[in-house]
């Protein structure tokens, strides 16, 4: 039974308060007997969240009432709503969601899934107060659940979930080669620097060499200058003293030069 909505209800709904108000109001309009039954609604919503109807699903018993999905969304299916919520009173007053109730939720959850409707809220309501499944955290909980997921599509998901393992691996690989890679280049680069450093090293050494070699000929060549110079001297009847006067060095080092 579809339920008309006054001028007095919001016809936008943004949050479970929203539903909450319309919903508190046509429960208040039943007669007393009425409002100790358990009724299950509906309200289908386009994507924007306008409301395109409310339906009585269900009318039960005291503590309980009877859902089947099918009719929970030949509705929605029959005016293209996109998105659900569904609401159902407790006449104890007692707003705590039960088993069952949690267990048709599941339910809905999965058949809308199939027909491509989301059930994004289920409330649970009295005259005084309410429970959303969205803000009691019951929906994300709900909505993992494999419950009522058909066996193919959890095949489906594992198999998914497989490919995406598959696909980590191969793109973690890629990574530890292109890391293995550059940590190669970097180490070639390092070991050719460092054969660059010693090639250097070995000729500064070299170079060093050979002067000091230039050097030491050199002052070879001058002691053997002075050394023939102070013979020629000597063979001229000229003095240590003498000659040392006359190649202005000392005549230490001319004893020495004679010595050597």
């Amino acid at each position: 039974m579809e339920i008309k909505l006054t001028d007095k209800d919001k016809k936008q709904l943004t949050n479970p308060d929203d539903v909450y108000d319309i919903m508190q109001r046509i429960l208040l309009r039943d007669n007393k007997i009425d409002r100790e039954k358990e009724h299950f609604w509906i309200i289908g919503m386009n994507l924007a969240g306008y409301i395109l109807y409310i339906e009585l699903v269900s009318l039960g018993s005291v503590s309980a009432t009877v859902i089947e999905p099918m009719n929970v969304y030949r509705i929605a299916v029959m005016k293209n709503a996109p998105r659900v919520v569904a609401i159902h009173n407790h006449p104890s007053g007692n707003v705590t969601p039960s088993a069952c109730d949690k267990d048709i939720t599941d339910r809905l959850i999965q058949v809308g899934r199939i027909l491509n409707i989301s059930l994004d809220d289920h409330l649970v309501i009295s005259t005084k107060e309410y429970l959303s499944f969205r803000r009691a955290g019951l929906m994300t909980e709900l909505e993992a659940s494999l419950k009522y997921v058909p066996t193919y599509q959890i095949i489906e998901q594992i198999r998914k979930q497989e490919q995406a393992i598959a696909k980590e691996r191969v793109r973690t690989a890629k990574e530890a080669e292109s890391i293995a890679k550059l940590a190669a280049l970097q180490l070639k680069r390092q070991l050719k620097e460092k054969e660059t450093s010693i090639r250097s090293a070995k000729e500064e050494v070299k170079i060093a060499r050979e002067e000091t070699r230039t050097e030491r000929e050199q002052r070879e060549r001058s002691e053997q200058i002075l050394l023939a110079a102070i013979h020629f001297l000597q063979q001229n009847q000229h003095s240590s003293v003498e000659i040392a006067e006359i190649l202005q060095i000392s005549s230490a080092e001319v004893e020495k030069l004679l010595g050597s």
